[in-house]
């Protein structure tokens, strides 16, 4: 009993214990109420933070199996129109120009986008992704209720790298970039021409000028990183327009050679 007073009980019991093979409790191994709730509250915020940062991904209104998507992207004035035109005669193709839905949008009585998308025009500025991506989606979904084919190709777009990302996470991922080079003073050349009769806004040197810039800073960077994915295929401006198309041509009887064959031997 005296060497029990001498070394107090905490310590003669906490002796007695670690004999045992146990250990006291310590302090912090009792918790109050307030400490049990605010350790919870923080377990919560912690959870919420992390779903958060974790947002789930939308799913792509179309399919990529069933869809099939091919940007073509070149300067304005690299003939990517005329181009596309071929291809939907020849090919079957849906032709979508993000310029033409914007123009047209531009034009709707009533648009809520009129005047927005008309001050980008003219600044020779990428209008906000979220009206072209509206109006392609919606092109796309209104040529299908047609009975057209599931083949798109959208000429001009994307024009910025997070439009080609929003574009493939909420409506397909492409299959294609079609990429028409073709050197500034040629375009130039070209936009000034059709400059004389197409009464477009932005056929003007300042704008033409304004849209190479813009190409040169926010596009190219796109077709560089499609490059990276084995996407791109290149094909020279500087041809005769049938020159052109016969190259063009090449590159879709090889990318599509199975599709195209599977779809044929469906038909007999």
């Amino acid at each position: 009993m005296l060497a029990v007073a001498s070394m107090g009980f905490t310590a003669y019991y906490t002796l007695v214990k670690s004999r045992e093979g146990k250990t006291m409790p310590r302090k912090k191994d009792f918790i109050t109420p307030e400490e049990e709730e605010a350790e919870r509250r923080k377990k919560l915020a912690e959870v919420k933070a992390k779903r958060e940062a974790q947002q789930i991904k939308p799913i792509p209104a179309f399919s990529s199996d069933e869809v099939t998507v091919v940007f073509v992207l070149g300067g304005p004035g690299s003939g990517k129109g005329t181009q596309c035109e071929n291809l939907k005669r020849d090919y079957g193709f849906v032709h979508l120009s993000a310029g033409d839905l914007l123009r047209a949008e531009q034009k709707r009585e009533g648009s809520k986008y009129g005047e927005l998308i008309d001050h980008y025009i003219k600044e020779g500025l990428v209008v906000p992704m979220e009206v072209t991506i509206a109006l392609l989606e919606t092109a796309m979904k209104e040529a299908i209720a047609e009975g057209k084919k599931k083949r798109f190709l959208i000429d001009g777009f994307p024009r910025k790298m997070d439009q080609a990302i929003k574009f493939e996470e909420v409506v397909v991922p492409s299959k294609l970039v079609l990429y028409i080079e073709c050197p500034e003073e040629v375009m130039l050349k070209r936009l000034l021409k059709r400059g004389e009769s197409s009464g477009r806004s932005d056929d003007n040197i300042d704008s033409i000028k304004k849209r190479f810039t813009v190409f040169r800073d926010t596009s190219m960077p796109v077709i560089e990183a499609y490059e990276k994915q084995n996407k791109v295929k290149k094909v020279s401006c500087n041809n005769s327009i049938e020159h052109v198309y016969q190259d063009v041509k090449q590159t879709f009887d090889e990318v599509f050679a199975i599709e195209n064959k599977g779809a044929i031997s469906g038909q007999i």
